[in-house]
């Protein structure tokens, strides 16, 4: 009788009611301080990724701005050795190499057409390789100097590895500089002996496939930190999932013991009118706040004076069977999130509870509850309960038992607080409640020495 005389005195919040103006219990069902709500439905692309895109618009514009600066080089050269070129072939060759690499810077701004440009300056270079000893008005005139040509060698094989996919790019930077040898010992292309040719083709393939190497490279890597991100947002929304299940699981094990419970005890215990009449209006708080629990709103961010929670757990403590003595150090300017705020409220009247139920009247008539709420070195908040009842072994009570481990334990650890529990048979019981947790306690509940 004196468990559901308790029971009947625990003052519900109802889930309509307001606090602060805000649903007090709806708020404890929200996601914890830091957890994307987006991620419950899945993951998303982080900001600012470094991509296979990114790596795309750097590649190509650093291949237009070589290619612009290349092409300025050669182009004193281009005009020097223009009188010995057919007529139409002075310009027509410049013109289309000078549009293909316009058409790459402009494809690099736009990020639209960047291979299709690439691959046409490309192939427009081996063309105009193949065909140089042919449209000279005298192919048999020794040419003073390289072609013209040699100078966006590397513009052209750059091209190439960021237009072609790698085998192709691959054998075009060893296929243009060994056309450009083939080039450079003819009367056209200067004359030059094998071992000069050769050499300057050699160069040209260790820079092609240098630049080849360097982009494909990139690319991997690229994609292996995109896929990485990926798998790593999986990971983490499927923790984040887990998580929000994990706490709702405990909000609504804390809503059964506390009101379902509760509400069960004053039924059992109700033997006049007005206790039937209190254990109806506690079964429509308990029906409301279950139904409540079913939905998961939007975290609440808001946040709510400590001065509200410790009036709000002063009255708590009045409406009890037992009285507590209440010492309360003024806390001022600290401010909690609405989820923990609701969290310490519950939990430290749970605590009050339990001690009406459970502490007697050990060795005294008079078990000495009290109630202390102060500031802490973390910048938060301590409540203790404690009693001079007969205690308890914290080692031997029940799993079953949700009044210590729900809505105390998992509720405060739910919102990052921690609780240390000493109690000892005969020598009564102490349950502090940190928020933010202290790094010092394991969570974990200790006996008294």
């Amino acid at each position: 009788m004196a468990e559901a005389r308790a029971a009947a005195a625990l003052p519900l919040r109802a889930g309509g009611a307001k606090r602060a103006g805000r649903a007090t219990e709806t708020t404890t069902l929200g996601f914890p301080d830091g957890l994307d709500v987006d991620l419950i439905a899945g993951p998303k692309q982080p900001r600012n990724p470094i991509s296979r895109t990114r790596i795309e618009t750097v590649v190509s514009r650093s291949v237009a701005s070589v290619g612009v600066i290349f092409s300025l080089q050669a182009l004193p050269i281009m005009l020097d050795q223009g009188h010995l070129r057919l007529p139409i072939m002075t310009f027509l060759t410049p013109l289309a190499l000078a549009l293909g690499v316009g058409a790459v810077v402009v494809a690099a701004i736009t990020k639209r057409g960047v291979r299709v440009t690439s691959g046409a300056v490309a192939v427009i270079y081996l063309l105009a390789l193949v065909g140089w000893p042919s449209l000279m008005l005298d192919p048999a005139a020794d040419l003073d100097g390289k072609p013209w040509l040699w100078y966006v060698c590397t513009v052209a094989t750059a091209s190439a590895a960021v237009s072609f996919p790698l085998v192709w790019a691959v054998i075009y930077t060893f296929l243009a500089p060994i056309v450009y040898g083939v080039v450079r010992t003819q009367p056209s292309g200067g004359g030059a002996d094998v071992l000069l040719a050769s050499l300057d083709a050699v160069y040209a393939i260790i820079l092609g496939q240098t630049i080849v190497i360097i982009i494909f490279m990139l690319r991997q890597t690229a994609a292996a930190v995109d896929s990485a991100q990926t798998n790593a947002l999986h990971q983490y929304a499927t923790a984040v999932r887990q998580h929000a299940t994990e706490v709702e699981r405990v909000q609504v094990d804390s809503i059964v013991h506390d009101s379902v419970l509760a509400t069960f005890l004053a039924t059992a215990a109700a033997g006049s009118p007005k206790a039937a009449q209190l254990a109806s209006g506690m079964a429509a708080d308990a029906l409301t706040r279950l139904n409540e629990a079913a939905m998961v709103p939007a975290g609440d961010d808001s946040m709510e004076p400590f001065s509200s929670l410790a009036a709000q757990i002063r009255d708590a403590a009045a409406k009890l069977a037992a009285p507590f003595t209440i010492v309360e150090c003024e806390i001022v300017g600290l401010s909690l999130p609405a989820h923990a705020s609701d969290a310490l409220f519950a939990a430290s009247v749970q605590a009050m509870v339990n001690s009406v139920q459970h502490a007697g009247d050990g060795s005294s008539t008079n078990p000495n509850r009290t109630l202390t709420m102060r500031a802490n070195s973390q910048g938060g908040c301590t409540i203790e309960v404690s009693d001079a009842g007969v205690g308890f072994d914290p080692d031997l009570v029940p799993s079953e038992r949700l009044g210590l481990r729900i809505s105390i334990l998992e509720r405060i650890a739910s919102v990052g607080g921690s609780v240390q529990i000493c109690a000892k048979v005969g020598r009564g019981t102490t349950i502090t409640i940190e928020w933010p947790a202290d790094v010092l306690p394991d969570n974990t509940a200790e006996a008294r020495t």
